[in-house]
């Protein structure tokens, strides 16, 4: 599962992220082409973490169109200097955590979170490892939000550790150890659920 569905075998992660900053830093500028480049190249990492921050999947899409609509008006603000993709996903966690201070404020309607329907919708169906990343989200529903927000951001959408924790405001070892025991608690839960179950890639130590 990884974190940009566009990527090459010959591209790695520091050079996508070096591309798609170098589209909003254009975007900035006003090139229409670079804000579509720039949208469509996060979309998807935008989706998979609200809804896995979210416990109301239904607002998934609203929260990542809102997240764009929030970082396109403030693009006049991005310098650079870190990836495009953090200072982005920062700007989607603080859209989550407006949405959940307002749901908050008003009768939840339903107490069945089911964001792991728009989490598997944000997958990219028919391609190996798609039934893993079912598998996954089953068993990340089990673990703290705090352990679950750092495994996403490392594990699934590949920030290296120092982006995930500046984003998640800790220290750099807190979010080792958050990706340490949520992993350990994951391969738990898949030994218990079923002992004959592969583990997914992304539970490889």
């Amino acid at each position: 599962m990884g974190s940009n569905g566009s990527r090459s075998g010959g591209e790695t992660a520091a050079s996508v992220d070096e591309s798609i900053t170098a589209w909003a830093l254009a975007a900035r500028g006003g090139d229409p082409d670079a804000v579509e480049r720039f949208v469509r190249a996060l979309h998807r990492d935008v989706v998979r973490y609200v809804a896995y921050l979210s416990a109301d999947p239904q607002a998934a899409d609203d929260l990542a169109q809102d997240t764009f609509l929030r970082a396109l008006g403030s693009l006049h603000r991005f310098e650079g200097r870190c990836s495009a993709r953090t200072w982005l996903l920062a700007i989607a966690r603080r859209a989550v955590v407006d949405s959940l201070r307002y749901a908050a404020a008003r009768p939840r309607l339903s107490d069945v979170p089911d964001w792991r329907l728009a989490v598997e919708r944000a997958q990219p169906r028919g391609l190996p490892g798609f039934d893993d990343g079912v598998v996954l989200l089953d068993l990340l529903a089990a673990l703290p939000d705090e352990r679950r927000e750092a495994f996403v951001l490392t594990q699934l959408m590949g920030l290296p550790y120092a982006e995930a924790a500046a984003l998640s405001g800790c220290p750099v070892g807190t979010v080792r150890s958050r990706v340490a025991r949520a992993r350990a608690t994951l391969m738990d839960l898949l030994a218990e659920t079923d002992p004959l179950t592969t583990a997914p890639a992304a539970l490889a130590a």
